[in-house]
């Protein structure tokens, strides 16, 4: 396999391990910087070039994407993958997880638990947005924030008011979170490659600190799983579309509640706490999987006209509980099951003899027309949504030029 580890960093311990691992298995290994590539649409086909030549061919790749050239790196992963070449991480995987706002709006809609987050921008709406969570003392967030910059801990609601409405007022975005008391100064990172979890440590601040992260003081120690958090930590990688991810969870109350899943994790603590190869764990997962580059299934797919990927949903009153997908007939009205989501249970390819059950989900490719009846009606808000007071009517506005000011459109 020849292997390129996109990378700024060639001297980190991190990029050091994993090009070791790579040349210890055979495989030909080379460290590119991420900066240094350009990407080539003037010919027929997708292409890059490095360093001013054009790429010789790679089997796969490792982005190791820094927080401040997301935009660039990830265009870069995207270029690879219109290549055809293999990536663990996808662009759209590290873009979802860089965002933590981004990321916790689409875990939030799968059976995966967070701490209580929102997000407002108006100031007024700021005490209430306390409230919602749970009240103070309470953590604020920078939206795009690493290694425990640009998280603090507001112990009142005065003071959180006054802390956002002084990032706001400099165009800093901050997230406001329920702080977990129980799991005070404690997480679990869980390093996941494919559909395992490899390694995983305790994080413990020191002192007063309550921020647990290595680069902040922290101390780790290896810890043994329960099966409940594994489960937990590879779902949120795959639903982040990562299949190499560090996923930060506390250990609350009510079991695992999902921090932060990272799409580059840091290889030094976590090696150094438990003793694994991780590095040698990563390298093991590309190699394995370099024949199967990722594939946008709905974007290739659509241009079969009038066909396309759907999620069926089997109600508990349907016709098709209790029978096989034979005799569903789904095939027959040219529809094919690709899998079937059952609980937090994902049975790819079912067989034909393989018997349906209310609340089953079946990922189907084939008519759409056929399958339209079959989709699950949109979700509905539960609750019930207060009168809100008219807007005044807006009979004049005056024009202003002053510099910065907005207009009534912004």
């Amino acid at each position: 396999m020849k292997l390129a580890i996109l990378s700024r960093a060639p001297n980190s311990y991190s990029t050091q391990r994993l090009q070791v691992a790579a040349h210890d298995r055979g495989h030909k290994v080379r460290v590119l910087n991420t900066l240094r590539f350009a990407i080539d649409l003037s010919g027929d086909e997708p292409d890059l070039q490095y360093r001013g030549k054009q790429l010789s061919d790679y089997d796969a790749i490792l982005p190791r994407i820094g927080a401040s050239i997301t935009y660039f790196g990830t265009a870069v992963v995207r270029q690879f993958e219109q290549m055809d070449v293999y990536t663990p991480n996808t662009s759209i995987g590290i873009n979802n997880s860089r965002d933590k706002l981004r990321s916790l709006q689409i875990l939030s809609r799968h059976d995966v638990s967070i701490p209580a987050s929102t997000f407002v921008r108006d100031r007024l709406d700021v005490a209430d947005a306390i409230q919602r969570v749970g009240g103070a003392p309470v953590i604020i967030k920078l939206l795009e924030g690493t290694q425990g910059i640009g998280v603090i801990l507001a112990p009142d609601a005065k003071i959180a008011e006054s802390i956002i409405e002084t990032l706001q007022s400099v165009g800093t975005n901050v997230l406001l979170q329920r702080f977990v008391s129980e799991s005070r100064g404690r997480d679990v990172r869980a390093f996941v490659v494919g559909d395992r979890v490899v390694a995983a440590m305790r994080r413990v601040a020191q002192g007063d600190e309550f921020r647990s992260n290595v680069h902040r003081g922290g101390s780790a120690e290896a810890v043994d799983l329960d099966p409940t958090f594994a489960t937990t930590a590879v779902r949120a990688a795959q639903i982040m579309g990562l299949r190499v991810a560090g996923v930060d969870m506390l250990e609350s109350d009510h079991g695992p509640l999902i921090l932060e899943v990272n799409s580059s994790p840091g290889l030094q603590g976590i090696e150094t706490a438990t003793g694994l190869d991780v590095a040698g764990a990563v390298i093991d997962h590309i190699d394995n999987q370099v024949a199967f580059p990722e594939l946008d299934v709905r974007q290739r797919l659509s241009v079969s006209t009038g066909y396309g990927v759907a999620e069926i949903l089997v109600r508990d009153d349907s016709e098709y509980v209790g029978q096989t997908i034979t005799e569903s007939g789904l095939r027959d009205r040219d529809i094919t099951p690709l899998s079937l989501h059952r609980g937090s249970t994902v049975i790819p390819n079912p067989r034909p003899a393989r018997v349906l059950e209310g609340g089953d989900r079946l990922l189907c490719f084939g008519n759409l027309e056929e399958m339209r009846g079959l989709i699950p009606a949109r979700r509905k808000r539960r609750a019930k949504v207060a009168d809100l007071p008219e807007e005044p009517l807006v009979t004049h506005v005056e024009e202003r030029h002053d510099e910065g000011q907005p207009t009534p459109d912004e």
